[in-house]
Order: C-alpha cells, then sequence, then structure tokens
C-alpha cells in the first residue's frame, strides 16, 4: 500500500496546491520517500524550509527534482525506484492557454504522455493523473488540452498490462482556496477595500476542498481499474453565494459590494464533471462515478461494426443538477480550512 515504510510516491507539479495537501497527508505516514518533481527551484525552496520548519523529524524522507514534463529524459532521471506517482504537472489557467494553446499541449498533452512513457520503462505500479471539469465538453485551450490529455491516458493504459503499471485518471472540479481559485482573489479585494468582482452571480462551479481531491485520487489508486476515470460527486454553489459568504466572514461590516463584470472569454455558465455520453456506460460508485475504458482491441473494424444495445440510465452529472450549497453551507466548508482561519485570525476577525 501507499503508506508502506518502502514506498516511493513521486508527485509531478509537486509545489502546487495538490502537492502539498499530499505531504499534508503522508509526510508523517510510514512511507519510505516522497519525491517533488517541478521546474520552479524557488518553489522548490520554499517547501522545503516550510516543511523542514513543520516536520523537522520527516522532512528528509521528502526529495526535490528539478525538471520538466515537456522533457522525457529529465522526467525518467527522477523515475528511478518508483512505486506510484501522482501526476498533477499542468498549466490549468484558462486565459494563460487560451493565448498560448500549444504551451498547454506541450505540458498538458505531450508532458502526460513523457510521463506515463517513464512510468511504464520504469515498472512503476500506479500512477494516477489528474484531470478537471473543463475537459467535459471543453470550450477553451485547456479544457481542450485536458481533454487530449484524457485521452492519451486512456490509449496508453491499453499499452501495458494492468499488473505491470496501473494508469488512472481523476476528473474534479474547483478547489476552493487552491492556487490561483477566485477566493483568496476575494479576500485580497476586501483587504484592499474593493468591490468583490462576480464574473455573473448566477454561474455554478463544484465545490470541494483540498483534502477532498486527495481523497478522490486515494479512491482511484485503491479502487480504480487501468483506463478508468474516476469522477467524484461534488456539490455545487453560485458564483454569487460564493462571494457573499466570503464576504459574510470577511466582511462583517459591509464595507464592500459585489459588482458584476461579465463573463469572460472561454467560460462557461455552468461545469460538467460526466458527459451526457460517458453516462451510458459509467458506473455509480455511490459517492464517485466510474468510467470505465473502451477495452477493445485494435481492430477497428468493430468500432464500426458493433455498437451498445441498450444505454444506461444515467445523465450528464453538472453543476446545475447536483446538490447546491447555500450560503450558510459554503461557509461552513470554507471555515473547515485552515487558509481561511488563519486569514480570518490576521484580520483581527474570529472564525
Amino acid at each position: 500500500m501507499i503508506n508502506e515504510i518502502s514506498t516511493t510516491l513521486l508527485i509531478t507539479g509537486g509545489t502546487g496546491s495538490f502537492g502539498s495537501a499530499v505531504l499534508d497527508r503522508f509526510l508523517t505516514s510510514d512511507i519510505g520517500e516522497i519525491r517533488i518533481f517541478s521546474r520552479d527551484e524557488q518553489k522548490q525552496d520554499d517547501m522545503r524550509h516550510r516543511y523542514q520548519a513543520l516536520y523537522p523529524e520527516h522532512s528528509r524522507k521528502l526529495k526535490f527534482f528539478i525538471g520538466d514534463v515537456r522533457d522525457l529524459a529529465s522526467v525518467k532521471s527522477a523515475m528511478y525506484g518508483v512505486d506510484y506517482i501522482f501526476h498533477a504537472a499542468a498549466l490549468k489557467q484558462v486565459p494563460s492557454c487560451e493565448f498560448f494553446p500549444m504551451e498547454a499541449v506541450k505540458t498538458n498533452v505531450i508532458g502526460t504522455d513523457n510521463v506515463l512513457t517513464a512510468a511504464i520503462s520504469a515498472g512503476v505500479k500506479a500512477v494516477i493523473c489528474l484531470s478537471t471539469d473543463k475537459a467535459a465538453y471543453p470550450i477553451n485551450a485547456m479544457g481542450t488540452s485536458k481533454a487530449m490529455m484524457e485521452k492519451v491516458i486512456v490509449a496508453k493504459s491499453r499499452t501495458v498490462s494492468p499488473e505491470r503499471t496501473k494508469i488512472c485518471c481523476t476528473r474534479y472540479g474547483n478547489v476552493l482556496c487552491s492556487r490561483g481559485s477566485v477566493v483568496p482573489l476575494f479576500i485580497d479585494q476586501i483587504k484592499a477595500g474593493k468591490d468583490l468582482t462576480v464574473t455573473d452571480p448566477t454561474m455554478t462551479r463544484f465545490i470541494m476542498t483540498l483534502d477532498e481531491a486527495v481523497d478522490l485520487v486515494l479512491f482511484a489508486f485503491e479502487q480504480g481499474v487501468s483506463g478508468d476515470i474516476l469522477v467524484q460527486k461534488a456539490p455545487a454553489s453560485t458564483i454569487g453565494d460564493l462571494a457573499r459568504a466570503v464576504k459574510e466572514l470577511f466582511d462583517p461590516e459591509n464595507r464592500v459590494s459585489l459588482r458584476t463584470i461579465g463573463i469572460r472569454h472561454g467560460e462557461k455558465m455552468y461545469e460538467t464533471l460526466l458527459t451526457n455520453e460517458e453516462s451510458a456506460h459509467a458506473v455509480d460508485l455511490g459517492d464517485f462515478y466510474r468510467v470505465p475504458s473502451d477495452k477493445r482491441d485494435l481492430n477497428y473494424d468493430v468500432y464500426f461494426s458493433k455498437g451498445d444495445v441498450k444505454r444506461n440510465v444515467l445523465s450528464e452529472f453538472n453543476s446545475n443538477n447536483t446538490r447546491m450549497l447555500t450560503v450558510e453551507q459554503v461557509k461552513e466548508k470554507l471555515l473547515s480550512l485552515s487558509y481561511i482561519r488563519e486569514e480570518l485570525s490576521a484580520m483581527g476577525l474570529r472564525p
């Protein structure tokens, strides 16, 4: 299992929010070594010092590798002795990918192929890749590159025995207070005495915490079958309610207002985690959906001559038809996060 003392775990893009959440979960466990693979030496140094201060007796098991998933050779150099991989390296910001789509392709698509190629070559036992709701019915370059990433993951799973290397993908929505997310922006606007800028108050988004994102990845690791895409049944909130929840927590004196600025290029009114087409063969696992890969071989004639006569009763799962959180429920979810409690305390407000 992943928490055994002989286990080596590699996290690509490990200096990001997800990597920190994994370290918080596993650094004090019996796991033998955790490798952080990323291309930003400053972020690695900051992370090194942070965890040396927080967990001095465990920080020696943390190893840092400078490299880029775009470079197969640098990925291979970090693979020796690795048992499991959480592949989180990605370009995730919608505007950046929209202006530089080929950069998104190089990191999200080719980079993923490099990680999987190196992992299979090194005999890694399992690779869990992180995707996004924007990969379902993509309308922007980031979502499109992530959709292609998922296709690479599923195709690659067909080329290797699952007994040698299991390859799965997780797809989840917005993570509260992750790097570049909207809640820290709202808090900064309140601190500066500025109105909270809301694209459209009726827009809906899935809501989950970093701990829940880690739970999904661990579920895929433990329960997923090679080639699967695993989806968590996350609740959602309107952007307006999310902004109101942050405002009620951080602006009790009602000093600022909500200001609608309109939908930006490449944004959806709601996000989808499970498409209508995937629902045709998805498996309901209670708190999760499993989308199994097509296990037919490369005899292409079968794809044209044989289809599914019966269709599942499941339908598209999106942020409009999931469980909607109230403002009070969003506040409760926010207050479960140490980041929110620390920010409130720093502002002299009671959590």
